[in-house]
């Protein structure tokens, strides 16, 4: 059988990425198995560990995949202006029914949290390094502090969780204008000087 090339290899390797993101925030990690991975990114069992060491390692790298996938706007942007914007945008899209409605392509935090937590070794630290990176991106300005980040985070991903607890999308939307308005009262209230 001919080799794979190196942009084969690559294209392969984030079809499984992807495909793997995608099911672990829909179905969840203990769900979801490496050959559900496969089979959904269009590739036989045998060629998982072409790409990856072991489950766990999946776990890490396809979180990292989703935590790269929904921050890059905001990562991007280089102006402070430029990144209010991109923040605010993050948090309206977060805070929609849409995002309820969609765990598949939503925030990798509020949807495999918890069974991160529960881990160790690679994919714990991927969880504990996403949540890093996320509150130094919800922070207003370096002024704030990162724990104006990680009080928005929680906000958001507690929101979003409690959403989808809910049992009707009218109560679903109650719980979303809570935490929009809790969100806006932070940002609008958190002390300047708080480090």
């Amino acid at each position: 059988m001919p080799r794979m090339s190196e942009a084969e290899k690559r294209r392969s390797h984030n079809r499984i990425l992807d495909a793997a993101a995608q099911l672990f925030r829909e179905r969840g990690v203990e769900a979801t198995s490496v050959a559900d991975v496969m089979k959904a990114a269009g590739m036989t069992h045998g060629g998982f560990y072409r790409h990856f060491e072991s489950k766990e390692d999946l776990i890490a790298a396809s979180f990292r995949h989703a935590v790269d996938d929904v921050v890059s706007g905001m990562e991007r942007e280089e102006s402070s202006e430029g990144r209010g914007k991109e923040r605010q945008d993050y948090i309206a899209k977060y805070l929609s029914q849409s995002h309820v409605q969609d765990s598949r392509h939503g925030c990798p935090l509020a949807a495999m949290g918890a069974e991160l937590a529960r881990t160790r070794g690679a994919a714990r630290h991927a969880g504990a390094q996403a949540s890093d990176r996320m509150a130094a991106l919800l922070q207003d300005t370096p002024e704030t502090g990162s724990d104006q980040g990680i009080a928005a985070m929680a906000l958001l991903m507690g929101t979003i969780i409690l959403a989808r607890l809910t049992e009707n999308e009218k109560e679903a939307d109650r719980t979303l204008e809570a935490g929009r308005t809790a969100i806006k009262l932070l940002q609008d209230h958190w002390p300047k000087d708080k480090l």
